[in-house]
């Protein structure tokens, strides 16, 4: 503040000299600068002491931080120790089984039985009379080859090979004819001496078909002993 009061007086000093007519505005002028300065000194001066006021004024804040408590020490309270009891061991009898392995018989020998004998004929206690038998199956009539009619002869085939190895020759075959007078069995009674064609003849005689035989009216079975001639064409 002083040194605005200085400057405004050197300023004023500094003033070239006034004509003596013209020193009365001049003074005026000067006065109203000093006014003004000290106008602006005094603006400046209520700032300051505005601002001290509020600095002043603002409310002091004082937080407290609560401090933590201290742990609290632990107290270790001391477990009476149990005595020790021992514990008798259980012992369970276990009782003992006898097993005894079963007796092995050795193997006996079956004899098979005797053969049965023939029974004899006893007589009826009451009757007195023998059993009666059943009666016997008539026999087989045996007719000679040249009573013997076809109604489809046995068609003869030459093998290929018995062809190629000139194999030729007369087969005799024993054939049983059933009642409608086809060929139930039929068996080899002579060979022709190579055995691919005593094959082939009984082959071909299950293709025969002869004429029924009867005898009192009646159809009978009958056997015949018939020649088959195989021979190869010259």
């Amino acid at each position: 503040m002083s040194q605005t009061l200085a400057f405004s007086a050197d300023f004023t000093a500094a003033l070239p000299g006034p004509a003596p007519f013209a020193e009365a505005p001049r003074r005026r002028l000067a006065a109203g600068v000093l006014a003004l300065h000290v106008l602006f000194v005094w603006a400046l001066m209520q700032q300051e002491f505005v601002q001290r006021v509020v600095q002043k004024a603002k409310p002091i804040v004082v937080s407290l931080i609560s401090q933590p408590e201290p742990p609290k020490p632990q107290v270790l309270v001391a477990q009476p120790q149990l005595p020790m009891v021992p514990i008798p061991a259980l012992t369970v009898p276990v009782p003992e089984v006898q097993i005894q392995a079963p007796a092995i018989t050795p193997p006996v020998a079956v004899s098979p039985p005797p053969p049965a004998q023939p029974q004899a004929q006893v007589a009826s206690p009451i009757t007195g009379a023998a059993p009666v038998q059943p009666p016997a199956p008539p026999a087989i009539k045996t007719l000679p080859p040249g009573a013997v009619r076809y109604l489809a002869e046995p068609r003869l085939v030459v093998p290929t090979l018995s062809r190629r190895l000139g194999e030729q020759g007369v087969v005799h075959l024993r054939v049983i004819v059933d009642v409608r007078g086809l060929p139930r069995e039929i068996a080899l009674k002579k060979s022709s001496g190579f055995a691919r064609l005593d094959q082939q003849a009984l082959l071909d005689m299950r293709s025969a078909r002869f004429v029924p035989q009867t005898e009192n009216g009646q159809p009978i079975e009958w056997e015949v002993v018939a020649p088959l001639s195989y021979e190869l064409e010259r």
